[in-house]
């Protein structure tokens, strides 16, 4: 008995076996496919991450020229009015 399992185990090696069971599923390719999806998804959240940070500093400059206009200053870069 001992003799037949060691002869199963030679003809059949481990490896043959791993790199069969591998080609009966599609587990690898999912793998795959799923780090290409992530690595683009990591792409565009940088891109939307630039596109926030530079939205939010447009928001503080205007968050500055609301303060002074309340405060009753006069808005820059206006001409000023000719007195007739």
């Amino acid at each position: 008995m001992l003799k037949k399992i060691g002869k199963a185990i030679w003809t059949f090696s481990l490896e043959k076996g791993w790199n069969w069971v591998w080609a009966q599923t599609t587990i690898d390719e999912k793998a795959a496919e799923v780090v290409d999806e992530a690595g683009r998804r990591i792409k565009n959240i940088k891109q939307e991450a630039k596109d926030v940070v530079k939205a939010v500093k447009e928001v503080g400059n205007q968050v500055e020229d609301v303060v002074e206009a309340a405060a009753g200053k006069k808005r820059r870069g206006r001409p000023k009015k000719k007195k007739d």
